[in-house]
């Protein structure tokens, strides 16, 4: 593996199950980088958004960004607004490729129309706060990724068709 391999997008999109894929295929670890900070935290996102607010928790994804971005052979998949901020995105990409994994929004509200993790998705009208939200966050993460991927095929699919891209770099 050259570089890390570095997957963002919408919650919803398929990082961690694409993410998993990928790391199994290439013979590298891979780290989801919510799940990082829960260990990391000995709490959920939810329970640290509760506690003590969104702004702690996007303190903890950059210390771990900055962390993250030091390692070799690894797939990362980012939580859905790691790349928003420059300084994460500028972390990654020190040491690693960028996939945007694209999904429509009709997408997003059938794969987690029963989540009741997401601390951002607990609102009384789901399907207007994932418009807004994808509206707001589209061009960033296109502004974030080397690549774009289709994501609403099957995982398997579009692990193929990163694979095909990054094993060409």
């Amino acid at each position: 593996m050259k570089k890390n391999l570095i997957l963002c997008g919408f919650m919803g999109s398929g990082k961690s199950t694409i993410g998993k894929l990928l790391s199994e295929k290439l013979g590298a670890r891979f780290i989801d980088t919510d799940a990082y900070i829960e260990q990391k935290e000995g709490m959920t996102i939810s329970e640290m958004f509760e506690k003590y607010g969104e702004d702690y928790f996007r303190q903890r994804e950059h210390e771990v960004c900055e962390e993250l971005s030091a390692l070799q052979k690894t797939v990362i998949s980012t939580g859905g607004g790691t790349l928003l901020k420059e300084d994460n995105m500028h972390a990654l990409k020190k040491n690693g490729v960028v996939f945007l994994l694209n999904i429509s929004s009709r997408t997003v509200i059938n794969r987690l129309k029963n989540d009741t993790t997401r601390p951002l998705l607990q609102q009384p009208d789901k399907d207007k706060a994932v418009k807004m939200m994808l509206s707001n966050r589209t061009p960033l993460y296109n502004r974030a990724a080397d690549y774009v991927i289709d994501a609403e095929e099957a995982p398997r699919k579009v692990c193929l068709k990163i694979l095909s891209i990054y094993n060409n770099l």
